[in-house]
């Protein structure tokens, strides 16, 4: 089967934005565009490698990040263009590989469209994404003066863009010196195929301008974490689901990480304290107790203070067992728990090489990050 590789472009300055620095480095509240967009890649279980465009001022503070999250990706210095920091990661895959060339502004990405892309490629040798436009388009004489408009048939062109490697680097090898090319699409259009289309969203937007880095004042983010060890003779509840393992996490209730990290997300985010504070492991109610009832509650509390969970995103730190076949049945059970679409559930496995607490496997922690909107 082929290998899919996500390339992550992060080289530009983002001028426009007008930060002074790269704009996939600003906060939105507790996490940036760029670990946003990782995260969402390393939650596909589609995906077996993610390399990383940027420059060499940024390269150490990308590197941080993937750190922080415990994410594997190979970083590759850009280039002057956007064309060259994609051809300087394409050097880096096979022939055969499927290859998914994403803008890292674009961190709204979602699951479904990154399935649905890959699924694309390997059934037409290309899934680019696009959305068909709700806006007449103008054509001009170059001098401001409107030439023709259409709507018939036009789509603002989205990312990912997907290919196989080799045709790809085909076209890069076909570009003349005096071609720009803003995208894949064009340039495999011209030179290899017409690519096919994967309907996008518009909430698959670029970050581009300072307004659109702006969070609403009534989106309130939150941030859970929780770490709880393993011991003999307990079941592992993750998201509401038993996992089949040697051990099981030690704890008052059923010790269901994950889902306590996301309760805590939703209770700050909602200034609303944490689980302690609602749930005591001093009280003997609680004891043994499903941690999917308890989120219940919380999802009560947080609706009664006038908040809706938009989305979750957590990532689940674990050496032992591999938790990648589970992901869709915890998501989907989260996701009903919480009166929310399952692509509003984001997950992502991952080990520490060995190191710490859980690397050593005694413990297993989780970090979730949530947005509510106050209704």
């Amino acid at each position: 089967m082929k290998r899919v590789t996500a390339i992550i472009t992060c080289a530009g300055k983002g001028e426009r934005a007008g930060f002074g620095y790269n704009k996939l480095l600003k906060d939105l509240g507790g996490i940036t565009p760029f670990e946003k967009c990782l995260t969402s890649f390393k939650g596909v279980k589609e995906i077996d490698r993610i390399i990383i465009t940027c420059s060499n001022s940024d390269f150490e503070i990308f590197k941080a990040k993937c750190e922080g999250l415990s994410i594997s990706a190979e970083l590759v210095l850009g280039g002057k263009t956007r064309t060259e920091s994609v051809y300087n990661a394409l050097l880096k895959t096979d022939d055969d590989d499927i290859v998914l060339i994403h803008d890292g502004a674009r961190c709204f990405i979602t699951e479904d469209i990154i399935k649905r892309c890959i699924s694309s490629v390997k059934e037409f040798g290309s899934g680019v994404v696009a959305l068909p436009t709700t806006d007449t388009i103008a054509e001009t004489d170059g001098l401001g003066k409107i030439v023709s408009t259409s709507r018939k048939d036009k789509y603002a062109v989205q990312t990912p863009q997907g290919f196989i490697s080799g045709n790809l680097k085909k076209a890069y090898a076909m570009i003349k010196p005096n071609e720009e090319f803003t995208d894949e699409s064009g340039l495999y259009a011209k030179y290899i195929g017409f690519p096919k289309i994967v309907e996008g969203s518009p909430l698959n937007k670029k970050l581009t301008r300072p307004e659109d880095f702006t969070i609403s004042e009534n989106v309130f983010v939150g941030t859970g974490f929780d770490l709880h060890v393993l011991v003999e003779n307990r079941k592992l509840i993750l998201g509401g689901i038993e996992i089949p393992h040697t051990k099981g996490l030690l704890g008052h209730s059923d010790a269901d990480v994950l889902t306590h990290a996301v309760m805590d997300a939703m209770l700050s985010g909602a200034c609303l304290g944490d689980i302690g504070r609602h749930f005591p492991d001093t009280d003997e109610k609680y004891k043994g107790i499903s941690s999917m009832k308890l989120l219940e509650e919380v999802v009560k509390l947080v609706n009664k203070s006038g908040y809706k969970l938009k989305n979750v995103s957590s990532v689940i730190m674990a050496q032992k067992p591999k938790l990648a076949k589970f992901v869709d049945e915890i998501r989907q059970n989260l996701a009903n728990a919480l009166s929310v679409d399952v692509n509003s559930v984001g997950i992502t496995c991952t080990t520490l090489e060995g190191i710490g607490t859980v690397g050593r496997e005694e413990g297993i922690a989780v970090q979730s990050y949530c947005a509510l909107i106050k209704e």
